[in-house]
């Protein structure tokens, strides 16, 4: 009786599992689950990505035209930073959709590619901002104060702080280059909120011409910086 009784559990056992087919190894169950964290990982920088683009397209407007119409530019730096920052998060939207529908191997190469048209970007930036000063400086103009850049200006400082946090956090999981230059494009937008505000403060205040475009250069340095940064692909830490 025992014996037989033994001969059923070994049996039952053996049935749970045959082989190793049936049931995953631990080192399978732990790829599937690396793989599942990756992929949420990727829907979040999804929805970064898409919040960007929605602020991005009124900061945009609101600053640009602001910016014509008061002769401003660090407003219109504002602006255009503001176009690049919708490019940037397309290129990320771009990169991300490769590595789901190919795999993470495939995906490195358009890693490289986001990487160095990001840097692209910030170094475009830097250059129009130098250009506009000097033009500023060379023809001893101003700027009007503008109410609506800056209101648009202030409540870009919060939203490009959470924004800047979620994404840095998201690209240090996924070891993306390309999205942390996206995420030092949002904070260079920050910074540049700030400089436009401070800008338009003092002017208001003092009259000076010079201000704007003494204002407007403050964030070249760390445009140039972040932009190396991401063309050669190094950490931006």
């Amino acid at each position: 009786m025992n014996k037989s009784s033994s001969m059923i559990e070994t049996a039952h056992d053996g049935a749970c599992c045959p082989s190793s087919s049936c049931c995953p190894s631990p080192d399978h169950g732990s790829a599937f689950a690396a793989q599942a964290e990756r992929r949420a990982l990727i829907n979040r920088a999804f929805r970064l990505e898409y919040a960007t683009i929605a602020w991005m397209v009124v900061e945009a407007v609101v600053a640009f035209s602001s910016g014509v119409r008061a002769n401003s530019v660090s407003l219109m730096a504002f602006g255009i930073d503001s176009l690049i920052e919708i490019v940037s998060a397309l290129v990320l939207i771009w990169r991300l959709t490769v590595e789901l529908r190919r795999g993470r191997h495939f995906a490195e190469e358009a890693e490289r590619k986001a990487s160095k048209l990001a840097g692209a970007l910030l170094f475009a930036l830097a250059i129009y901002v130098v250009i506009m000063a000097g033009w500023k400086f060379a023809s001893h103009t101003g700027e009007a104060f503008s109410w609506p850049g800056l209101v648009v200006t202030v409540l870009a400082m919060p939203v490009m702080y959470v924004l800047a946090s979620h994404k840095i956090a998201v690209a240090e999981a996924l070891g993306s280059h390309a999205m942390r230059a996206d995420a030092v494009e949002s904070v260079t937008c920050g910074y540049l909120s700030l400089v436009v505000v401070v800008g338009l403060a003092v002017e208001a205040l003092t009259g000076a011409w010079w201000v704007d475009a003494v204002t407007s250069l403050g964030v070249v340095w760390f445009l140039v910086k972040e932009g190396r940064e991401a063309w050669s692909g190094e950490c931006c830490c």
